[in-house]
């Protein structure tokens, strides 16, 4: 893009802001404490997932409880089946809140997400069926940064969704160590209730502090604008995958490497109380040890790396650090060892981030939000399969217990593995499909042009795409690589 093309831009911009400023101060935007700001996204996702942070001890023992015989599978299911259903309703809760305001789909999303909580302790098995179909609506992310979008300029928007990113990872640095200490001194009962009262007052407070912040005035409704199939299509950016090469290599190193990066979230924090037999209080001494080492890495060792070694070899790092972190957990038997390897997980943690700075350079401006849609939907497609496949792993290869821990076991000697043949080959299937986006990444350019035919997109996204953003219509809709861009 010329230099004139850049000003333009530049200047349309700060005139849609304006026009926006305006609206709301006529009176456009419905009631709450000041005016829209990132502040109020930053508290909205906090309290949420500090909630969901204090019950992730609590969480381990019903799970286990409630399946004692397929707990990874039916772990694997549970999140597998939430991963696809927030796959599938994120482009169209995305488009809803176009037409119908932010506010409202935040308090939908959130309430639907916490839902679930206070039935751990009225009925596991609902609890557990609640959490599945709440996928449909727990794409809070989405309308957050969708909402972010709507009152930053372009040139903000990075740092803007790195506060909210760096705002998720801190409210699971402490509530993992806050919910496992109440429990153990009051009662699982305790931090269920006190879960509870901090999403009631998440959606308290989005009903009587957050503005809105698309104001009605600027919303395509007014302008009698429907929504279309293609908008809410969650597969609509896959299919435009293999218009360009380049951007194929890429997508297909984010699907390598991510679908075991989601398969561990989703079961490596059960895998270390049930079989490495951490107690709870070790669990979230881990989870908060590792949250600090991936901030630091994601900011100060990534911008370091980023500098010295290039884009692409930084990605090639993070997927070398992935590989060795798996291994580790693949083989490992000892918990020192699970101490180890999460130091070696937080420095993996730059290659989402690299990939996204990598596709954002190379990138023409006004396929940006093209690309970026394509790899935030696989992403999502990650998040259902990841976590299936690695509770059915542990399933054929019989990881089972027989016996919850016990809060003092510092080691597994006193469980069985069932004949497994290692403590935990799903890991090693993700070293062995990282090692493959490895192989992929290596004909990744560092410097290139991505050039992928946005015609039918603009077609069907010209008349919906957000005000703020014209030249790529996408971008308000899948704006970054959500949780991983700090």
């Amino acid at each position: 893009m010329t230099q004139g093309g850049k000003k333009k831009k530049r200047a349309v911009n700060r005139s849609i802001m304006l026009a926006k400023k305006i609206i709301i101060k006529d009176g456009g935007t419905p009631q709450g404490i000041g005016s829209p700001s990132v502040y109020h996204a930053v508290i909205v996702i906090f309290l949420e997932f500090f909630a969901w942070g204090l019950l992730t001890a609590p969480t381990l023992v019903v799970l286990h409880e409630t399946f004692p015989k397929h707990t990874f599978l039916m772990n694997g299911l549970i999140q597998g089946v939430k991963g696809l259903l927030s796959f599938l309703s994120a482009p169209l809760i995305g488009a809803l809140s176009d037409v119908w305001g932010r506010k409202s789909f935040l308090l939908l999303t959130v309430f639907f997400t916490c839902a679930p909580i206070p039935l751990m302790k009225i009925s596991p098995w609902w609890y557990f069926a609640v959490i599945s179909v709440s996928g449909v609506f727990a794409v809070t992310f989405s309308v957050v940064f969708a909402y972010v979008a709507d009152i930053t300029q372009e040139h903000e928007r990075s740092m803007a969704y790195g506060l909210v990113s760096a705002t998720f990872a801190a409210s699971l640095v402490t509530s993992p160590a806050i919910g496992a200490y109440l429990g153990r001194v009051y009662g699982d009962s305790l931090v269920v209730v006190l879960a509870t009262a901090i999403a009631l007052l998440d959606i308290c407070f989005i009903l009587v502090a957050v503005p809105e912040s698309l104001p009605e005035k600027m919303r395509p409704a007014s302008w009698g604008a429907p929504i279309s199939w293609e908008q809410a299509d969650p597969f609509a950016s896959l299919k435009k995958v293999g218009q360009d090469s380049i951007v194929l290599l890429i997508c297909i190193t984010v699907f390598l490497s991510y679908l075991p990066e989601a398969g561990q979230y989703s079961s490596f924090f059960l895998y270390l109380r049930q079989i490495m037999g951490f107690s709870s209080e070790s669990v979230a001494a881990f989870i908060a040890v590792l949250g600090i080492l991936s901030i630091i890495a994601q900011t100060i060792v990534l911008s370091l790396l980023m500098r010295s070694i290039g884009n692409k070899n930084t990605i090639l790092l993070g997927l070398g650090f992935q590989i060795l972190q798996l291994a580790w957990y693949g083989f490992g038997s000892e918990p020192w060892m699970m101490w180890a390897a999460g130091a070696v997980a937080a420095m993996s943690s730059i290659t989402f981030p690299a990939v996204s700075a990598l596709v954002s350079r190379t990138a023409d401006a006004d396929q940006q939000g093209v690309v970026q849609g394509m790899i935030t939907g696989i992403r999502g497609l990650c998040n259902g399969l990841g976590p299936a496949l690695y509770g059915f792993i542990f399933y054929i290869f019989h990881v089972e217990l027989n016996e919850l821990p016990m809060p003092e076991t510092s080691s597994g000697g006193s469980f069985s593995f069932q004949n497994s043949i290692i403590p935990g080959p799903p890991f090693l299937f993700g070293a062995c499909s990282v090692l493959l986006a490895l192989l992929v990444a290596l004909f990744i350019p560092e410097h290139t042009n991505l050039t992928v035919r946005s015609g039918s997109w603009k077609k069907h996204c010209g008349g919906h795409g957000h005000p703020h953003s014209p030249q790529a219509p996408g971008e308000a809709k899948e704006p970054l690589l959500q949780d991983t861009n700090v």
